[in-house]
C-alpha cells in the first residue's frame, strides 16, 4: 500500500472526510501529533498532510515544533514530493516556500464561497466553485515563488496555492463541517469564537446548511488531485 503521513496540531483538527477518499485511493494512514512524534524521514511517505492548529507559523520562540515543521518540510517541498497543507499546514509549506506569512486584517471564520482563479477553476478545487467552505483563520501567506494562485475570498487574497501537481497548500477547511463532527471545533474553539462575538449556533446552522454539499465537492476535489499525482 501507499502510505500517507498525516501531521496534526489538534486531535479534533483531523482528516475529517478526506479519511476514507486516502484509504479508497490505497493509502495506509499514519497520524502523528506535532511536539509529541518525532518526525520521520521528510522523503519517505508517498505522501504528507499538514492540517491545521491555533498556533502561528511566526510563533517558533513560544512552540518550538513550528520551525521544526518548516524546516523538514522544506526539505520536503525542495524533493516535489506530494503534500498537502491545510490551514496552518497551508502556511508552513508558504512559509517553507520562502513566503511571508502574516496576520490579517481580521479574522476569518465561517462558511463562505471562494472566488476561484484560472488555474483554479482548471484543476481540482473546479469541484469547489460556489460551494461555501469552512474558514478558520487569523493569518494568511503570500504567494510562493513558482507557484500559481488558486483562489481567493475579499478577507483573503491568497485561499490556495499550487506548485506543479504534487504542492498544494489550501488555507481553508474543504474536509471539515459535517454535523456531529463539527461540534468538536465549536467546544474546542469555544474560547476563540467567545473572544470574537461569534455564536456557535450560526456556525452550527451553517454547517448544517453547507456541511453536505461541502463534504461532496471536498471529496471530489481530493479524489482529483490524488488521480493527477499517478499520471
Amino acid at each position: 500500500m501507499k502510505s500517507a503521513l498525516i501531521l496534526r496540531h489538534l486531535a479534533f483538527e483531523d482528516l475529517g472526510t478526506f479519511a476514507p477518499v486516502l484509504r479508497g485511493a490505497g493509502y495506509q494512514l499514519r497520524d502523528i501529533e506535532a511536539a509529541v512524534d518525532p518526525l520521520p524521514d521528510p522523503l519517505g511517505p508517498d505522501l504528507v498532510v499538514v492540517l491545521g492548529g491555533p498556533i502561528g507559523v511566526n510563533d517558533g520562540a513560544a512552540y518550538p515544533c513550528v520551525t521544526e515543521e518548516r524546516n523538514w518540510l522544506a526539505m520536503r517541498l525542495a524533493a516535489d514530493r506530494p503534500t498537502l497543507g491545510i490551514c496552518l499546514g497551508a502556511q508552513l509549506m508558504a512559509a517553507a516556500l520562502g513566503a511571508r506569512v502574516a496576520p490579517i486584517a481580521e479574522k476569518e471564520i465561517g462558511f463562505a464561497p471562494l472566488t476561484l482563479t484560472a488555474p483554479g477553476r482548471a484543476g481540482p478545487l473546479v469541484h469547489l466553485s460556489d460551494i461555501p467552505v469552512l474558514h478558520w483563520h487569523g493569518e494568511g501567506f503570500e504567494l510562493p515563488a513558482g507557484a500559481e494562485r488558486l483562489a481567493a475570498t475579499p478577507a483573503c487574497e491568497t485561499q490556495g496555492f499550487a506548485r506543479g501537481r504534487n504542492i498544494l497548500g489550501l488555507q481553508f477547511h474543504p474536509e471539515a463541517g459535517m454535523l456531529p463532527d463539527f461540534e468538536r471545533w465549536l467546544i474546542g474553539h469555544s474560547a476563540e469564537l467567545a473572544q470574537a462575538g461569534i455564536a456557535p449556533e450560526a456556525l452550527r446552522q451553517d454547517a448544517r446548511a453547507h456541511g453536505p454539499a461541502l463534504r461532496t465537492a471536498g471529496q471530489a476535489m481530493l479524489e482529483q488531485w490524488l488521480r493527477e499525482l499517478e499520471e
